[in-house]
């Protein structure tokens, strides 16, 4: 019995798992469940799994029953939690994946920000502490199945993209694009955030830094590409030219499966691809000219320090500015180049420093925006601000 911990019980992947525990009652028990502000859904889950612990940001609205108020970081912490599932977004999740980590649990992780903004200290805890990272992003549990058995003779990872919903169009017609046109992936069912950096492709120059870290690789050897079927959700070539491919329909349940289950595998209700069916698979390289926000995630990642937690706050603050049309969808990525551009970094920061950095870098955006919905006519210099 795996007995898990859900932050961010009633998004699209805390959903998720919650279903796979409905298909594998005898493998996993829900122990806590914590949320934001969707305290109904967040009272039907816990009259359902009847967990120990929950946490909400509005508590007096929960109809808990006999479950107990507690912080993520106690849940992290908890001794009848084997495994936090961090299906959060932003920097919420750090703090808990930190302490689940310095206790030597495992941490199912589908928190994007997590890693970026503090791979060197995430990895260095699981290091000292015998901990493991389990990832729940598709790209990232595709590589880690395809290096299941292998030794470390790796030459390349190739993480795919769908190219999101305005794949090939060129600016100007970008510059009309509106948040309600964001969130229309063609392909997955995702949360707010992560379908905005799908449309930026943020999300592919973000995965590239979890990967580094995940699997140690050099961000020379890490590459994007455009594979628009969404079938073959990464790849991983060897020094010998052979190359691993990890194939699956566009669906979540597989990754968090294969992370709580491992290193077992099991029956469950995960959605089969059918290969008796006619299947044409394409790829191109990601044009990191065009996708800015893949250049500046990489070279953030590569300069590393605080960087990538200005990265990370930029961005965040920009997709909601974006989402509130205060901006126009060219800006998001234009205001966090401003933000990098500005910074000024902080060699070997701990937690403190990140989250200043993470901070300041939210402040910038929020000071810099004109609110000019839809105009693309941000005035960014580069002076650089305290």
């Amino acid at each position: 019995m795996n007995r898990i911990a859900v932050l961010g019980s009633t998004g699209s992947i805390g959903t998720q798992t919650l279903e796979l525990v409905r298909c594998l009652p005898e493998q996993l028990q829900v122990v806590a469940l914590a949320a934001g502000r969707n305290t109904r859904l967040l009272s039907e889950q816990i009259a359902e799994f009847r967990p120990r612990l929950y946490h909400s940001l509005l508590p007096d609205r929960v109809d808990a029953g006999d479950a107990i108020l507690a912080t993520p970081d106690e849940m992290a912490c908890a001794e009848d939690v084997d495994t936090l599932v961090v299906a959060t977004s932003g920097s919420a999740g750090l703090l808990p994946t930190l302490t689940a980590l310095e206790h030597g649990k495992r941490v199912a992780l589908a928190n994007k920000e997590v890693l970026v903004i503090a791979g060197d200290l995430v990895m260095e805890a699981a290091r000292c502490n015998d901990g493991e990272i389990m990832p729940l992003d598709s790209e990232h549990s595709a590589v880690w199945q395809c290096l299941r058995g292998e030794g470390g003779a790796i030459r390349r990872l190739y993480l795919t993209a769908s190219g999101g919903p305005f794949y090939g169009w060129p600016d100007e017609r970008l510059r009309g694009v509106r948040a309600v046109d964001a969130l229309a992936h063609p392909v997955w069912s995702m949360g707010r955030k992560i379908t905005v950096d799908s449309a930026t492709m943020m999300n592919k120059g973000l995965e590239v830094i979890e990967a580094h870290h995940l699997f140690d690789v050099p961000y020379s050897d890490i590459d994007i590409l455009i594979h628009r079927e969404c079938i073959v959700h990464s790849m991983v070539e060897f020094i010998d030219g052979s190359i691993k491919a990890q194939l699956g329909v566009p669906d979540m349940m597989l990754p968090i499966q294969y992370a709580l289950t491992y290193p077992q595998r099991r029956a469950s209700g995960a959605p089969r691809l059918d290969l008796t069916r006619p299947l044409v698979f394409n790829f191109e390289p990601a044009d990191e000219r065009h996708f800015r926000a893949i250049a500046l995630a990489r070279e953030a990642g590569r300069r590393g320090m605080t960087y990538p937690a200005v990265l990370c706050g930029a961005d965040e603050a920009a997709i909601e500015l974006f989402l509130q049309d205060r901006i126009a969808f060219l800006d998001i990525v234009a205001l966090v180049e401003d933000a990098l551009d500005a910074h000024k970094v902080v060699t070997k920061p701990g937690l403190t420093e990140l989250a200043d950095a993470e901070r300041w870098a939210r402040q910038r955006v929020m000071s810099r925006s004109s609110g000019d919905a839809g105009r693309g006519s941000l005035q960014l210099g580069t002076e650089h601000d305290d």
